[in-house]
C-alpha cells in the first residue's frame, strides 16, 4: 500500500482557499471604520445589599423610578437609551444612558429622610482591559445632612477581563462586567462603602451605526409636496388632535410580581402599543382639545398573563382632562372583571396648554380608582399609587411627539450573578475558538466561505491523520 501523498501535494488547495476567502472576506478598512452609538440598554443593581437595607426593617425606606428607567431580573435597574461612540480600530467605547433611581430611608420627624440618594444617567468609558462607570449623583451626608449634587463622577472601575472589543460590529453586547467603588464614588456615596468596595456587575447592550451611513436621498418617486399642493390640502381645525400617544407603566412591582417567582408570567403587547422598559406605550391618538380639555383615544393593547390565574388584558386607552384632573380609562378583559371604557385611574393635569404644537402631561402622578383596583382583582386598594402618566398630543402637522426610551435592537440576556465578562455575538475580534478562528472571521465569510474552509480543513485532517498512520509527517 502506497504512502499518502506528501503535504506539497495538496498545498495548492490551501493557497487556492486562500485566494477565494481574500474575495470574501470585506476589505479592511471596512472592518476598522468607527461608528456611532445610538440605542442600547445598561442592566445594573448598584449594589443589592444597599437595595436591601434601604427597604428593610431597619431604614425602613424605598427606591423609585425616575427619567424612564425601569427595573428588570432580580435587583437589577435598567438604563436607557445609549449614544456615544465605538471605535473599531482600537475597541475604545464611550456611551451615555438615561434614566435614574431615587433610594429614601431613615424618614425623620419632620417628613424628610435621613438616607436621600439619587443616582442617575450613567455612562461609560471603555478602553483596553477596562473603564470607568460615571453617574450624576444628588446625595445627603450622614450626620450633617449636606445635600451636595455632582455630575458623571467616576463612581466604578470596570474590568473586561481579557475580553477584546476591536474588530467592529452592528452592536456591542457585554455581560457581568466586575465592578469596583472608586474613592469618588465612596465620598459620592454618602459614606455608606468605602473604596475597593464590589458592586453589582455591570451588563450593557447597545447599537452601533455605521459612521458612512446616510440618510436616505429623496427620490423622484417621492417628491417634497408644491406650494400648489399644501394650497389645495383642507386646513385641519387647532382642536384637532392630529397624533398623540399614551404612556404609563401599570405598576412597577406590579410588573415585578409578572414576572417574579409567584406568577412566573409575561407581558404581550399587539395593536402597535410598544414597550420602553419602565412604560407601555399606546400610540395613534386621535380626538380633540379645546381650552384645556382633552379627549382622545389610543391604539395599542397589553396582555398580562401567569400562574394562579393571571390573565388581564388592557385596550382600547382613552385620555380624559377635564377641570384640571385627567382620567384613563381602557378596556378590560380580565380573569375576574371585564368592561369597557372602565376608569382606571386618575391623575393630575393643572394648566394644559399647547406648546410648540404639543399638549402634554409628563409623569403626573396616577392614583387607582374603584373600578380600577376591581379591573386589578382586588390586589390593590382604591387610591393605592400607580405608575405616572404620561399623555401627549399633537395638534399641529410638524409637532414632534416625546421618544420612547431607546433599548436598542437586540435582546440581551438576563444577567446571572456572575464575575465574569463576554462580548456575546458582536464584535469579537479578538476571541478565538480552541480552533484557531476567530469568530468574527467566521461571521464574515457568509456560508459559501465556511463551507469551503470545512471542507479543505476536513481534507487537510485527512491527509495528516493518514499520513501519522503511516509514520510520516508534514516536515518530509
Amino acid at each position: 500500500m502506497s504512502p499518502p501523498p506528501p503535504p506539497r501535494r495538496y498545498g495548492f488547495l490551501v493557497a487556492l482557499c486562500i485566494a477565494v476567502l481574500g474575495a470574501l472576506l470585506p476589505a479592511g478598512p471596512a472592518q476598522a471604520a468607527s461608528g456611532t452609538v445610538q440605542g442600547g440598554r445598561l442592566d445594573w443593581g448598584i449594589k443589592s445589599s444597599f437595595q436591601s437595607y434601604v427597604t428593610g426593617p431597619i431604614a425602613q425606606g424605598s427606591y423609585s423610578l425616575t427619567g424612564g428607567a425601569a427595573t428588570v431580573g432580580q435587583n437589577q435597574f435598567r438604563f436607557h437609551s445609549a449614544r456615544g461612540t465605538y471605535d473599531a480600530g482600537t475597541g475604545a467605547f464611550s456611551a451615555a444612558f438615561s434614566g435614574g433611581v431615587h433610594f429614601l430611608g431613615h424618614r425623620e420627624s419632620d417628613g424628610g429622610h435621613q438616607l436621600d440618594l439619587t443616582i442617575s444617567n450613567p455612562s461609560v468609558r471603555l478602553a483596553g482591559n477596562g473603564g470607568t462607570l460615571y453617574v450624576d449623583i444628588v446625595s445627603k451626608a450622614r450626620g450633617s445632612g449636606t445635600v451636595t449634587s455632582s455630575s458623571q463622577v467616576p463612581f466604578a472601575t470596570l474590568s473586561l477581563g481579557g475580553v477584546d472589543l476591536r474588530g467592529g460590529g452592528t452592536g456591542v453586547v457585554l455581560n457581568n462586567l466586575p465592578a469596583t467603588l472608586t474613592a469618588q464614588g465612596a465620598q459620592s456615596f454618602a459614606g455608606y462603602y468605602t473604596a475597593g468596595t464590589a458592586l453589582d456587575p455591570v451588563s450593557l447592550s447597545a447599537d452601533i451605526l455605521a459612521a458612512t451611513t446616510a440618510a436616505p436621498a429623496p427620490t423622484s418617486a417621492s417628491p417634497a409636496p408644491s406650494k400648489s399642493t399644501e394650497a389645495k390640502a383642507p386646513a385641519r381645525r387647532d382642536t384637532a388632535v392630529e397624533d398623540g400617544v399614551v404612556d404609563w407603566g401599570v405598576r412597577r412591582t406590579f410588573r415585578e410580581y409578572v414576572t417574579g417567582d409567584i406568577a412566573r408570567g409575561r407581558w404581550a403587547l399587539s395593536d402597535g402599543a410598544e414597550d420602553g422598559g419602565a412604560l407601555f406605550r399606546f400610540p395613534g391618538g386621535r380626538g380633540t382639545y379645546d381650552d384645556g380639555e382633552l379627549r382622545a383615544a389610543f391604539e395599542g393593547a397589553v396582555r398580562f398573563t401567569g400562574e394562579h390565574g393571571l390573565d388581564l388584558r388592557l385596550s382600547r386607552v382613552r385620555a380624559v382632562v377635564e377641570d384640571g384632573e385627567g382620567t384613563l380609562y381602557a378596556d378590560v378583559a380580565g380573569a375576574e372583571f371585564s368592561g369597557t371604557r372602565v376608569p382606571l385611574v386618575t391623575f393630575a393635569a393643572d394648566e394644559l396648554t399647547v406648546e410648540d404644537g404639543l399638549v402634554a402631561v409628563s409623569e403626573a402622578p396616577a392614583t387607582l380608582t374603584e373600578k380600577g383596583a376591581r379591573a386589578f382583582g382586588g390586589m390593590y386598594r382604591a387610591g393605592t399609587a400607580m405608575d405616572p402618566v404620561s399623555v401627549a398630543v399633537a395638534v399641529a402637522e410638524d409637532a414632534e411627539l416625546p421618544a420612547l426610551p431607546d433599548l436598542g435592537s437586540s435582546a440581551v440576556p438576563e444577567p446571572t450573578p456572575s464575575a465574569s465578562a463576554s462580548v456575546a455575538a458582536r464584535p469579537v475580534a479578538g476571541a478565538t475558538g480552541g480552533d484557531g478562528v476567530s469568530p468574527s472571521l467566521v461571521a464574515g465569510l457568509g456560508a459559501g466561505g465556511v463551507l469551503l474552509v470545512a471542507a479543505v480543513g476536513g481534507f487537510v485532517l485527512r491527509q495528516r491523520r493518514r499520513a501519522a498512520a503511516h509514520g510520516t509527517t508534514e516536515d518530509n
